[in-house]
C-alpha cells in the first residue's frame, strides 16, 4: 500500500530516497528545530555568520552557505539544488517522484521566479531569491519573536 503524498504549496507530491544525495547549498529547521538552528548559529563568529545568507518567517529557519560551514542540530534538514531543477533548493536525500523539472515548473507557477527552499515535511515554501547575509542582531531579533510566538 503506497503512503499518501506529502503537500507541497497544495500539491500533492511522494518522496523517495536519492540514489545519490545532492551537495547541501543550504539547511533549514521548522518550529523547534528552526529555533534551535538559530541558536545554534549564533554560536558562530562573525566570519562565519557573514559568509551566509539567511531567509526567515514565522517558524522557519533556512541558511545558504558552503556545506562545511553550514551548522547541525537535530531535525533540520539540508537541501542542495538538482540540475534539472535550479531553481530549487531540494532535501538532499530525497528526490519527488515526478520529474524534477516538472516539479519546479509547478511551483514557480504560483510563485513567480524566485528560487525557492522545497520543505516536504512541512509542506512549505520558502523564497530564498532574497536571501540576506546573516547579521548576529537580526538573528537575535527573529528568535525574540520566535520566543514569543
Amino acid at each position: 500500500m503506497r503512503s499518501q503524498p506529502e503537500r507541497v504549496a497544495g500539491l500533492p507530491v511522494r518522496w523517495r530516497p536519492r540514489a545519490a544525495p545532492l551537495e547541501p547549498v543550504a539547511v533549514a529547521g521548522v518550529g523547534a528545530v528552526a529555533r534551535a538552528l538559530g541558536q545554534r548559529a549564533l554560536l558562530a563568529d562573525d566570519a562565519t555568520l557573514a559568509a551566509w545568507s539567511g531567509a526567515a518567517g514565522p517558524d522557519v529557519l533556512v541558511l545558504l552557505g558552503a556545506e562545511a560551514s553550514l551548522p547541525w542540530v537535530e531535525g533540520v534538514v539540508y537541501l542542495g539544488r538538482d540540475p534539472l531543477a535550479p531553481a530549487l533548493l531540494l532535501p538532499c536525500a530525497l528526490e519527488p517522484e515526478v520529474a524534477v523539472s516538472l516539479l519546479e515548473r509547478a511551483l514557480l507557477a504560483g510563485q513567480g521566479d524566485s528560487p525557492l527552499a522545497v520543505l516536504p515535511a512541512s509542506g512549505q515554501l520558502v523564497p530564498v531569491g532574497a536571501a540576506q547575509p546573516v547579521v548576529r542582531a537580526s538573528l537575535d531579533a527573529w528568535l525574540g519573536t520566535e520566543a514569543a510566538t
